[in-house]
C-alpha cells in the first residue's frame, strides 16, 4: 500500500540553523503516527515542508501520491490540518464560520458536520472570539474534518487545553478515526495524551529520524530495570548498548534495556553483577521511553 507520507532525504536550512538534515520517513496509511521530538527537532518545519507552506532546500516528499511542493486546492480537499497556532475569523460566528468554510469543498458533509457540532458541544450562535481555546479548537478540528479527509495532520493539537476538553478531544478524534479510517499524523509534547491515539511512533532528533516503528513492538522492546547488589560496585566495561542510561547509586543499579528478551537480560546482569539479585524489568509508558532517548541523545551528542 502507498504511504500517505512519504519523505526521502529532507533538508531544510534557515540561514546557518539547519532544522531538518536528510529526514526520511514513511507514514502508511490507515495510521495514527505519532511524531515526536524536543523543541528545535524539527517537527513544525517538517509539517510545513510537507503542506507546502514551506520550499525543502533538498529531498523529496509526497503526500497522498502527489509532490508536496505541487499541492493545490484539489489535494488540500483531502488533506486537514489544526495548528496551535491557527488564526480563525473571530468576528464569526460558530455557525457563520462553517458556512463560509463549507462552499470550499465540495464534499463538505452538512449532516456529519452538524453531528460533530453537536458531539463537540459547539455553541452555533457564539462568536469565535467569546470561545474559550479548547472550544476554539475543536471548531477548528470541525471545520478540518466535516468534509472527510483522507489525511490528518495535527501540529500541537493539545497545547493549552484543560483535561477535559483534552479527553473530549481525544475520545471524539479516537471515535471518528476508527470510523472513518481515516490516516492521522499528530505532532505533539503531550505525550501521554498521543499514547492513547497512536499505534505508530516516529521520534526526530536535530533533523533527523531517530526510530519509527508500531507502539507495540516500542513497548514491547523497551523496560525499565532494576538490580539490586549485594556489594557495592562500580558499573562495569562491556554493558550492552542497548542498556541506556544506566547509573548505579549504593547497591541499586537502573538503566533502560531497549533490546528486552528477559533470558538474555537475566544472563547479562548475572554475568556483569556477580551475586546478584535477579534483575526486575517493568514496562514504559511512551512518555518515559521517549525521555529515556532523549536523554540518550543529548548524553552521546546525537
Amino acid at each position: 500500500m502507498t504511504p500517505v507520507i512519504e519523505i526521502q532525504n529532507l533538508k531544510k536550512t534557515f540561514r546557518k540553523t539547519v532544522a531538518i538534515d536528510g529526514l526520511n520517513l514513511q507514514v502508511p496509511a490507515g495510521s495514527v503516527t505519532a511524531f515526536l521530538g524536543p523543541n528545535g527537532a524539527g517537527k513544525t518545519t517538517t509539517i510545513k515542508c510537507l503542506l507546502n507552506l514551506h520550499s525543502p532546500d533538498a529531498g523529496t516528499i509526497t503526500v497522498l501520491g502527489q509532490d508536496s511542493r505541487k499541492l493545490g486546492p484539489a489535494a488540500f480537499q483531502k488533506i486537514a490540518y489544526v495548528s496551535e497556532n491557527q488564526e480563525l475569523p473571530g468576528w464569526m460566528t460558530v455557525q457563520q464560520f462553517f458556512d463560509y468554510c463549507r462552499p470550499m469543498y465540495p464534499d463538505w458533509d452538512k449532516a456529519f458536520a452538524a453531528k460533530l457540532a453537536k458531539q463537540f458541544d459547539l455553541p452555533p450562535n457564539t462568536k469565535l472570539k467569546s470561545l474559550s481555546r479548547g472550544m476554539k479548537m475543536k471548531a477548528s478540528l470541525l471545520s478540518s474534518l466535516a468534509y472527510r479527509p483522507r489525511l490528518v495532520v495535527l501540529d500541537e493539537p493539545f497545547s493549552g487545553l484543560d483535561p477535559l476538553v483534552r479527553d473530549e478531544f481525544i475520545r471524539g478524534l479516537l471515535e471518528l478515526t476508527e470510523e472513518e479510517g481515516w490516516s492521522v499524523f499528530v505532532s505533539s509534547h503531550d505525550i501521554e495524551e498521543v499514547e492513547r491515539l497512536a499505534d505508530r511512533v516516529a521520534i526526530i532528533h536535530q533533523g533527523r529520524l531517530q526510530l519509527e516503528e508500531s507502539s507495540q513492538t516500542l513497548q514491547a522492546r523497551f523496560r525499565s530495570v532494576e538490580v539490586a547488589l549485594t556489594t557495592e560496585m562500580t558499573l562495569p566495561s562491556g554493558m550492552p548498548s542497548a542498556w541506556l542510561n544506566a547509573e548505579i547509586s549504593g547497591r541499586m543499579v537502573r538503566f533502560t534495556d531497549s533490546a528486552y528478551v528477559e533470558h538474555r537480560l537475566a544472563g547479562e546482569v548475572a554475568r556483569l553483577f556477580p551475586n546478584s539479585a535477579p534483575p526486575h524489568a517493568g514496562p514504559m509508558t511512551l512518555r518515559e521511553i521517549f525521555v529515556a532517548l532523549a536523554r540518550t541523545y543529548r548524553l552521546n551528542g546525537l
